[in-house]
């Protein structure tokens, strides 16, 4: 069996997952995946084995759950360490001076009737009449380690022993974790051998021990066996493909089993890869405080915001991690990945990608379907009227997409009918300026076809261009930005190069666009603008939607219009999700600031925001009630002459003058961050991350540390 069956979608099988874009490469055969502590596997497989067996407990959502230990939700009150060590002390004076009085006899023998109205005479008489024998002992004994009991109670002594003894030292100390049961041992394979499939399960725990199985070999055979169980292939397929070829199983289909190299900390069992670490603040959680950051696709799948001025580490801390995760998860084959930015953006090697399209480059291999490998002209009509007029938010009629679709679908529906494809950038170019020359051919190639429809679509087009405000002028200037030397091989209909297609989003494939910003910046927003809309298109047109597709758009700069954020909206029901990050919120018009923020579950503010963009932040994330204490300090005025005299002596001592403290307590709603705070006390390198999982549970915002 080589697929999963989420990498074979239906009616797709002509058009394979590309190969890797980079160059041929041998996968080496590292025993094993990367560890917590980065620590290169040894060749039996222990690093792997010990990987796999980590504890991974149910954690709120964004806590890094690999060896993650809970915490309780509500801080416990500490009592400050003087206090404790000398209230200790105290105690523990008290206990001795009480013990030495009794048992010296200054406060009497009240203490000893009940040893003298219990005890036999034998036990109580000792020599001389004198009270006596071993047993009184053990008499003076218990009651003199009942006082230390009571009053070391009241000095918490048991505190101090939790606090700094041994309880402390081996809760410090790293646990060394139980070899688990071979029936819940998953390292073999306890759900194969459930299911009657002994030998697969047995060659894989050979592997897996013999040092030959990677983190994304385990991954993507769990993938396949989920088909087996829901009954998309036979038992018997996927157990001949494992006896056959092991821990390399089930391959993606460019062969890769993993990366050439890892920037991020990545568990591929629960699917997180690893940002950072929530700050031990006091504005954060008590349960969050100081627990790993982890993101997967259940937070992913309702989208990510993140906001942050250049060099705030959006691209490095964000992008590049997340991007490389799901990668991963491509090659596991459980997720789809198309990753856009900027040529150079650092947004991974191009070996790390199946698909790299780098418009404007004539060395690049592949192309981009201006069409998104649509054959409707209305559907390709309405993705590239996006596009082109999107960012046109003025109250001018030329901004309505809902009219530039029309014109492009007046064009698009006779040129496929005559053509048999979609028109190139230049042949789309002259029609919507209405060359004489391509439009009488057109006109011409539909006459006597039987199209009569189509000719009435012609006609209607000639009537328009007469009126004035025809958004057809915009329509031309916005494709000329396309009809340039630079790209001259790209956006071909005729069949002469390799585009690419979102469409292909059923299989677990890896994308990179490197747009062309240098020199083209108006054209590489218009192309953003354009994969964004064909993404929410396409997946939402998926019929196997059991991958998880994902768009990261590294600058999405004047990309995000009003049809960009309802198609955003529609992702989660999709099992999809965006990553999408801005140098500030004012590169998004004014009314659809909120919108958009409504519409990401995730949201990131970085440091360095300014407080406007603070603001917008501010307001969505809302307030909460906390507890104020307000303390007034009153001065104590003495009235008798000996008050004075101890007044005048303890500010002579203390420098400062007797004063009597009022605390007053009570409830007021406050933001839970607000612009001040978010423009000046995030700390280089830190953000503040709220969280939403695609199940409705939800993070507050919190401060977290990216270099982490």
């Amino acid at each position: 069996m080589d697929s999963d069956g989420t990498q074979d979608a239906r009616g797709t099988q002509a058009n394979p997952v590309p190969r890797p874009a980079g160059p041929p490469r041998i996968p080496a055969m590292p025993p094993g995946p990367p560890t917590e502590q980065a620590v290169p596997p040894r060749p039996d497989g222990t690093a792997f084995l010990n990987w796999l067996r980590a504890p991974r407990p149910e954690a709120l959502p964004g806590v890094w759950r690999f060896g993650y230990r809970p915490r309780p939700v509500e801080e416990p009150e500490l009592t400050p360490t003087r206090q404790l060590l000398s209230g200790a002390l105290i105690g523990l004076l008290c206990a001795w001076l009480l013990c030495s009085l009794l048992y010296n006899g200054y406060l009497g023998s009240f203490w000893l009737w009940p040893w003298f109205a219990l005890a036999p005479d034998s036990w109580t008489t000792g020599r001389g009449g004198a009270v006596g024998g071993a047993a009184s002992w053990i008499y003076e004994a218990l009651v003199f380690g009942l006082v230390f009991i009571g009053l070391g109670r009241i000095g918490r002594w048991g505190e101090i022993w939790q606090r700094f003894g041994p309880p402390a030292w081996h809760q410090a100390a790293p646990v060394q974790e139980k070899l688990p049961d071979p029936q819940e041992d998953p390292a073999e394979w306890p759900q194969l051998r459930a299911a009657g499939a002994d030998d697969a399960a047995e060659r894989l725990a050979g592997d897996a021990r013999a040092g030959l199985m990677r983190d994304v070999d385990h991954a993507r055979i769990s993938r396949a066996w989920q088909g087996v169980r829901t009954g998309l292939h036979p038992l018997a397929t996927f157990t001949g493909a494992v006896l056959k070829d092991g821990a390399a199983a089930c391959a993606h289909p460019s062969g890769a089993r993993d990366l050439t190299s890892r920037v991020a900390r990545h568990d591929l069992v629960t699917g997180q890869v690893r940002l950072g670490a929530t700050a031990d603040d006091a504005r954060n959680p008590y349960a969050y405080r100081g627990a790993g950051l982890g993101l997967g696709p259940d937070l992913l799948g309702t989208s990510l915001l993140a906001v942050g001025p250049p060099g705030s580490g959006k691209t490095g801390a964000v992008v590049r991690p997340l991007a490389e995760s799901l990668c991963l998860n491509a090659l596991a084959g459980r997720a789809a990945v198309v990753v856009v930015g900027g040529a150079g953006a650092g947004l991974g090697p191009a070996d790390a990608y199946d698909v790299v399209v780098r418009i404007g480059n004539p060395d690049s291999v592949y192309d981009l379907d201006l069409y998104g490998g649509s054959g409707d002209p209305d559907e390709a009509a309405a993705v590239l009227a996006e596009a082109l007029v999107g960012d046109l938010t003025d109250p001018h009629p030329s901004g309505d997409s809902r009219r530039s679709t029309t014109v492009l679908a007046q064009l698009l529906g006779p040129f496929r009918a005559v053509h048999g494809r979609f028109p190139s950038v230049p042949e789309l170019r002259q029609l919507l300026d209405m060359a004489p020359g391509p439009w009488d051919a057109l006109r011409t190639g539909l006459q006597g076809s039987g199209q009569e429809s189509l000719l009435r679509e012609l006609d209607a087009r000639e009537r328009q261009a007469r009126q004035p405000g025809d958004v057809a002028a915009v329509l031309a200037d916005r494709v000329a930005l396309l009809d340039r030397p630079a790209f001259a091989g790209f956006f071909d209909t005729s069949g002469r190069s390799r585009p690419f297609s979102l469409t292909s989003l059923d299989h677990p494939v890896r994308v990179r666009v490197d747009l062309p910003e240098r020199g083209h910046a108006d054209a590489s927003r218009m192309l953003a603008r354009l994969v964004l809309a064909q993404f929410t298109a396409s997946v939402a047109a998926r019929e196997d939607r059991s991958l998880f597709a994902c768009l990261v758009l590294d600058d999405a700069s004047a990309v995000v219009t009003p049809e960009a954020v309802r198609g955003i909206q529609r992702l989660r029901s999709a099992n999809a999700g965006a990553v999408l990050t801005l140098r500030t919120l004012d590169d998004v018009p004014r009314p659809l600031r909120g919108p958009l923020l409504g519409a990401t579950g995730c949201r990131m503010a970085l440091s360095g925001l300014t407080p406007w963009d603070g603001q917008d932040f501010a307001e969505v994330w809302g307030k909460e009630w906390i507890e104020a204490r307000d303390v007034t300090d009153r001065q104590i005025i003495a009235e008798t002459p000996a008050g004075k005299a101890v007044h005048m002596l303890r500010r002579v001592i203390t420098g400062k003058a007797p004063t009597a403290r009022a605390v007053t307590v009570r409830q007021v709603e406050r933001e839970r961050w607000s612009a001040s705070e978010l423009a000046h006390g995030v700390p280089p390198g830190h953000a503040v991350l709220s969280l939403t999982t695609v199940t409705g549970d939800h993070a507050p915002p919190l401060l977290v540390d990216l270099r982490g």
